[in-house]
């Protein structure tokens, strides 16, 4: 299964999850780890052949432990079909055990050759990293660390086992050094690490395969994370009335753009609009108010005063607030008014930092902060929420309650009871003014009815499938506004 296609939502889970799943298809089921490594082993040949067509030769790094086995196994299937195949093992063979041992001895008996690591690698085709899996928790070093590097530096293609060495499985952070695939094949189910943190620099393309474990294994293991997937936009998004009128669809009031910013809020007001508010209004700085509309004439505007926000309250359905907010006095006692009533809010940028000055608690939010917002929110540094995002979301949740969106590679939904994660989206997001249409989008959809949680994941997956649309044109130099022309595609599933 290649994750890009987003054809279904699929559990995630912890690596301590994934080897209970494997300790119940092993001791409760009565399947052999033999016969696991040899179905990993199958899957990884399987997808070595559909990706790469054209390649004859391979060279396998091994390790130690039960990915050595994986590997090992690889290794005797390809040259049992005639292919050129090197095996470096970089850990004495004599140190594997059980089912690895096995693998080892299987393809020696198969004709099987093999040599230690020297510092270099043979001309081949495709590199197979099967140093380490998911048991690594410290960082590399040593000749092991070396191997990692050799591997990094070799123009071939690079093929992961379960996952790249000395990648974390739980955080998605480097220890230490890691090796950077181009394709990594997982087994039994996604492991959390390979989707967020720093993962994606070294996961490469992703393929899950489950090695046909029994239903009644995987219901043994629940997990309350998941990806988000397409298919659910058609749910969040049916065909409307044929009766329908602007009434049904929500009264948006977004609030921001101070002086100079006016830019923020108009990226959010159209990105509303496009995502299909009814009505949509935007409360800004008196100075840019009276031409703001004017290149977006479906915008109403009203230029806010610090008395003027209650009024403009009335028969609003949902707020967004912080787009270019800024933290004048102004803004400080619209983002007191805001707080003080009881509409759903979405706070994004300056809320936030505000939010930061004076912590509380709300069930009716949605926060939206990116690691940096994070970071002040939880009074870290941006380092430690990168370190471990889901660590993070989950403090930000419990801190400030609500649906807290931590975006980023691998973007986090998360409530009291759940986390989701956004597998779309690409570096070509990584511009100003992409979380003020995040804003208008989550806004747009709140107002129109969905749950927070839903108009949160529903949000964040237009956001970052607009954003894959856009950069089919290149992701260098794509900007935000680029992503608003995309909106209706995936609004209209």
């Amino acid at each position: 299964m290649v994750l890009s296609s987003f054809s279904e939502k699929l559990p995630v889970y912890t690596i301590e999850q994934v080897r209970e799943l494997d300790r119940i298809a092993i001791q409760v089921q009565g399947i052999p780890g033999y016969e696991l490594m040899t179905r990993a082993a199958k899957a990884l040949w399987q997808a070595i052949t559909v990706h790469y067509p054209q390649a004859r030769s391979l060279c396998v790094i091994c390790g130690a432990g039960n990915n050595a086995g994986d590997g090992y196994v690889l290794a005797r299937l390809a040259h049992q079909a005639g292919w050129i195949v090197s095996v470096i093992a970089v850990s004495s063979p004599t140190q594997l055990q059980h089912d690895a041992k096995t693998a080892y001895q299987d393809y020696v008996a198969a004709s099987g050759q093999i040599e230690g690591f020297t510092g270099g690698l043979p001309q081949v085709d495709l590199v197979v990293d099967a140093l380490f899996g998911t048991g690594l928790t410290r960082p590399l070093e040593g000749l092991l660390a070396a191997a990692v590097n050799v591997i990094n530096a070799c123009p071939k293609p690079v093929i992961a086992v379960d996952i790249p060495s000395g990648l974390n499985g739980n955080t998605g952070q480097p220890l230490g050094v890691a090796v950077k695939a181009a394709l990594t094949v997982t087994f039994i189910g996604l492991k959390q690490g390979l989707l967020t943190g720093q993962a994606r620099d070294y996961v490469g393309d992703l393929m899950l395969a489950n090695l046909d474990l029994p239903e009644v294994v995987i219901q043994q293991v629940m997990t309350q994370s998941y990806t988000l997937s397409a298919h659910v936009l058609a749910e969040q998004l049916p065909k409307r009335s044929r009766c329908a009128h602007k009434g049904k669809f929500g009264h948006v009031l977004l609030i921001g753009g101070q002086a100079g910013m006016a830019g923020a809020i108009r990226l959010a007001g159209e990105a509303a609009l496009r995502t299909g508010s009814g009505l949509v209004t935007v409360g800004t700085d008196p100075t840019h108010a009276a031409w703001l509309n004017l290149t977006r004439p479906e915008l109403m505007v009203a230029a806010l005063q610090p008395s003027d926000l209650a009024a403009q309250l009335a028969g609003k359905t949902v707020i967004g607030l912080g787009p270019g907010l800024g933290q004048t006095a102004l803004a400080r006692v619209l983002w007191a008014t805001t707080l003080a009533s009881d509409l759903p809010l979405v706070l994004d940028a300056d809320a936030l930092n505000l939010l930061a000055q004076a912590p509380q608690q709300r069930a009716n939010w949605i926060l939206t902060p990116h690691p940096a917002e994070a970071a002040r929110l939880l009074g870290c540094s941006t380092q430690e929420i990168e370190q471990d995002r889901l660590t993070a979301i989950r403090a930000l949740q419990q801190t400030y309650g609500g649906v807290i969106v931590l975006k980023g590679a691998g973007s986090l939904i998360a409530d009291a009871k759940q986390v989701a994660v956004c597998l779309a989206g690409n570096p070509g997001m990584s511009t100003a003014g992409m979380g003020d249409v995040l804003t208008g989008i989550i806004t747009s959809l709140l107002g129109q009815g969905l749950s927070l949680w839903d108009a949160a994941c529903t949000g964040v997956l237009i956001h970052a499938l607009a954003g894959d649309e856009a950069a089919k044109q290149g992701e260098r130099g794509m900007l935000a506004g680029d992503l608003i022309h995309s909106l209706r595609n995936w609004v209209n599933p």
